[in-house]
């Protein structure tokens, strides 16, 4: 069994330019979406959501998992990651965080880029045509502040009422021009600076 499937939308976004420089190379972000029928919908308050997730999700997971390698000419290629789910106004946010907070769902991805980082996310309640974010980090390390960045997509007829959209995001590099270092350099200049004052 598997969730009911409307419709998939992709999202290809290339930025050629940013702040008036061109890019030593264009960086391709993409955002897959899948708009499904909200299992839980019209059911009441729902005290346990794990038959649906054990029945749907990792079907679901590696179905999305093969368009992103499809459109970014495969998973090699993918350097950042991250994924969002939007349910419809008349769903929990829990349900959209039970269809993506998953292993069953996540680790197609994971192991698809050989991953070491978790996956990036979002997830919110929204009406039709609202805007979907989808933040992505390095895929091998959490720590690469170039490699933070948020793919922005809509549809406009979905989430219906009674779905959840479910998304995945690539990119195959990070910010065009990245220039506020990493977490680590940071971590040195702290402990620098901490013991310069206490030498003082």
């Amino acid at each position: 069994m598997s969730f009911e499937i409307r419709k998939i939308v992709t999202t290809i976004e290339e930025t050629r330019i940013e702040g008036g420089k061109a890019a030593d190379k264009p960086v391709t972000m993409i955002g897959v979406a899948a708009i499904i029928k909200n299992p839980w919908h019209g059911r009441g308050f729902v005290e346990d959501l794990t038959p649906e997730v054990k029945a749907n999700c990792s079907d679901l997971g590696a179905l999305i998992v093969d368009y992103v390698s499809k459109y970014m000419g495969g998973a090699a290629n993918i350097e950042a990651y991250g994924k969002a789910a939007v349910v419809g106004v008349d769903g929990e946010i829990e349900h959209a965080s039970a269809v993506v907070h998953t292993l069953r769902f996540g680790n197609h991805y994971r192991n698809a880029v050989n991953a070491k980082s978790y996956l990036g996310f979002t997830n919110k309640r929204g009406g039709a045509g609202t805007s979907i974010q989808i933040p992505m980090m390095h895929k091998d390390d959490e720590g690469f502040r170039s490699h933070y960045i948020t793919l922005e997509m809509s549809i406009e007829d979905a989430p219906a009422a009674d779905e959840i959209v479910v998304c995945l995001g690539a990119s195959d590099g990070g910010r065009v021009h990245p220039r506020i270092g990493n977490r680590y350099q940071d971590i040195q200049d702290l402990a620098a600076e901490e013991a310069q004052n206490q030498s003082k």
